[in-house]
């Protein structure tokens, strides 16, 4: 009866473990969306924070929803661009959400700069 016992606490034990070893650490994850968020600085400023008076708009602040919308209709073709088309191809619906909710998030000031 131990035994039985113990071993049905070992496999239980090891299953979690083994659920947990799946799911990415918080921290990790967050660093993934920033380092997928990261790749848009070159053209939309640091952390979605666009230089004033650029062309290319800000992302910082923008509402999730008309991201995630504006990202789809890049990756799907039914809104023309240069080379935002081809960026959005390489996403999935989730790091498109994951991209949208960092964005979201990002406060920017007056200067249109994020904090």
């Amino acid at each position: 009866m131990r035994f039985a016992l113990r071993a049905a606490n070992t496999v239980a034990a090891l299953v979690a473990a083994g659920a947990a070893a799946a799911q990415p650490a918080p921290d990790a994850n967050a660093r993934h969306v920033r380092s997928m968020a990261a790749t848009c600085a070159a053209c939309h400023g640091t952390d979605g924070a666009a230089v004033a008076g650029e062309a290319m708009p800000a992302l910082a602040g923008y509402p999730k929803p008309a991201l995630v919308a504006q990202l789809k209709a890049f990756r799907d073709g039914t809104r023309e661009a240069t080379v935002m088309h081809q960026i959005a191809r390489g996403y999935t619906d989730d790091e498109i959400d994951a991209i949208a909710t960092y964005f979201a998030t990002r406060a920017t000031t007056a200067r249109g700069r994020s904090r």
